[in-house]
């Protein structure tokens, strides 16, 4: 027997509980689908469990610091690895209790869990039920990408999903992938206090960045003792007396990197292999992600695709405006679209990086006449008062119209203070708004007008 609904939601991850509060408040009979965990990715083993662990990790890292500050500790600093993930545990069982509790309780919602698979373009079988309804809207999320690779079949290795079970100390984590999921951990587990190798294949780190950016952020993690391998032609892996052999070429005689555990951090792969979506024609890429317009509509009318799912972001905060867009459109009368956003994400390492806009290879790329001004985090009296000089924060402003293109802030605080530049942008407004504003003594920010004073043209 076919239950019928107003809308049919899949997936409970940043978007999804938000929509199903949007559509019941509505008056819609909502069905919401969880396979597993409620709250998806970022509550469970993304964002929220990773930054507890990273501030974990900082606190060893300022333990040991503490005679820079003239604060004496003695003894060495000890790493209980049970209570970090005890901790990072309960983070994450808050979060999780409240999505839960959240949508258990919502009135003209009903939660099923178990895996849900179109049969048509309005049904939904999930276990042994079948579900009807004229809206279906999809935000099932991605997972890491296991790369078929030589020798992957014959180790243990880590994803970002299992690295949330470890409660050890690895004594040497091999890191393939360099870029921020990689990166984040990298320095995690060398503050704990594993030896850190980090592989890459490409000829920097985190290739969507500057090089410049790449450069900064490699030289603030050799500083803190993670070694890079950069240009790995052929990755290969195999098992030997009881550790994780890693080799960058696939030529014979080629160095080998033995370690302890090794993560895989390449990428991510969206969650689309078993929907059922050739039963109602849903399309999707090369690469697996539901296609969706400028709206979030995929190509069969009354489907929609939010998060990560979608390749239009793969970011938290991307999701959730997904959401927003999705209802603005459905239910006010507002249209918004996905091209509306600017490009905005960080990297959680520290000190952090805030990246907004277009970056400088972007804009030469364009032809566009720009200005540039850049200033090292060593004239901010805020991170010289906190021992953290390292980085550098650069504005590009296009030079006609003087309007901010985009940012890069690699230093303490970094994070936060580009927002201040990403508001100007969603404003429309001149470089000059922000670069006559009076802004608090001392902070980061409020080097941000010095900084657009001293733009000079791009060469």
């Amino acid at each position: 027997m076919t239950e019928k609904f107003d809308a049919i939601i899949i997936g409970t991850g940043q978007a999804g509980p938000s929509l199903a509060q949007r559509m019941t408040r509505e008056g819609m009979k909502t069905a919401v689908i969880e396979r597993k965990l409620f709250g998806g990715t970022c509550v469970n083993v993304g964002c929220i469990p990773t930054k507890a662990l990273v501030a974990s990790a900082r606190a060893a890292h300022m333990a040991r610091r503490g005679g820079d500050f003239g604060i004496a500790i003695e003894g060495p600093i000890k790493v209980d690895m049970g209570q970090v993930k005890a901790r990072k545990d309960a983070i994450v069982k808050q979060s999780n209790d409240g999505v839960t509790n959240w949508l258990k309780n919502m009135e003209n919602l009903t939660v099923f869990e178990g895996h849900g698979r179109l049969e048509s373009a309005k049904t939904v079988r999930v276990n042994d039920d079948l579900l009807e309804a004229e809206k279906i809207v999809f935000n099932v999320g991605a997972r890491a990408t296991v790369p078929d690779m030589p020798g992957i079949d014959d180790v243990e290795y880590l994803t970002n999903t299992s690295m949330m079970e470890v409660d050890f100390l690895p004594d040497h984590l091999v890191i393939i992938g360099g870029s921020y999921i990689g990166l984040e951990f990298a320095q995690m587990y060398r503050r704990f206090g594993s030896r850190v190798t980090v592989i890459e294949m490409g000829p920097k780190l985190i290739g969507r960045e500057d090089d410049e950016v790449s450069a900064a952020v490699q030289e603030i993690l050799e500083n803190e003792g993670i070694e890079f391998l950069l240009n790995a032609s052929c990755i290969g892996l195999a098992r030997r007396d009881g550790q994780v052999v890693v080799s960058a070429s696939c030529e014979p005689g080629t160095e080998e990197i033995v370690g302890s555990h090794v993560l895989l951090a390449v990428g991510r792969r969206p969650n689309t292999d078993d929907l059922g979506l050739e039963a109602a024609g849903v399309e999707t890429d090369t690469r697996g992600y539901i296609v969706v317009d400028d709206e979030l509509r995929t190509n069969v009318p009354g489907i929609w695709a939010m998060g990560d799912v979608n390749g239009r972001g793969a970011f938290t905060h991307t999701s959730y405006n997904d959401y927003e867009i999705l209802a603005a459109n459905m239910f006010d009368n507002d249209p918004r679209r996905i091209s509306d956003r600017i490009t905005t994400y960080g990297l959680f390492i520290d000190p952090p990086l805030g990246r907004i806009g277009m970056t400088e290879a972007q804009v030469r790329d364009s032809g566009r006449k720009a200005l540039v001004g850049k200033m090292m985090m060593a004239r901010v009296g805020r991170a010289r008062e906190r021992g953290e000089t390292q980085g550098f924060m650069k504005i590009l402003v296009d030079a006609e119209s003087e309007r901010i293109l985009g940012a890069a802030i690699l230093g303490v605080g970094g994070d936060e203070v580009v927002h201040s530049l990403l508001d100007v942008m969603y404003a429309n407004a001149p470089y000059t708004v922000i670069q006559r504003a009076v802004h608090i003594h001392p902070t980061v920010t409020e080097l941000i007008p010095t900084l657009l004073a001293s733009l000079k043209p791009m060469e």
